[in-house]
């Protein structure tokens, strides 16, 4: 289990054990957060608590920040998957580095081909500096 929390702590995650990877994406909003997402689905694998304001992009998701501080902590797909499951990814930048830096980073081109791309061996923890 990883948890994670905005620099105030008014926004909270948790993270059910262990994600195989951290998705950096260069999209236009991703890029300007900062954020490295690990995704899973609503109240199953991730659960979030704490309140939140949300930043509405497009028809597909909204972005979760602190109203009080302002650290970006989820996003959250604004419909459900044909499964009837709702996707989420928390914002890994905001657990602790011990707990998430062992995590090998995926990256996802968001901005020009939307395709994953390879791995390149690095890690969370090579991202902290």
């Amino acid at each position: 289990m990883i948890e994670g929390s905005c620099h105030c702590g008014s926004a909270h995650w948790r993270f059910d054990g262990q994600p195989d990877g951290a998705t950096a994406c260069n999209c236009t909003i991703c890029r300007r957060y900062g954020a490295l997402w690990a995704y899973d689905y609503v109240d199953e694998g991730i659960h979030v608590r704490g309140l939140t304001q949300a930043y509405i992009r497009g028809k597909a998701i909204e972005f979760h920040f602190c109203p009080r501080c302002g650290c970006v902590a989820y996003w959250l797909a604004l419909r459900l998957g044909d499964d009837g499951r709702r996707r989420i990814a928390v914002n890994l930048r905001l657990a602790e580095p011990g707990a998430v830096g062992s995590i090998p980073i995926d990256h996802f081109d968001g901005l020009d081909s939307f395709d994953d791309l390879p791995r390149d061996g690095r890690c969370v923890s090579d991202y902290w500096f």
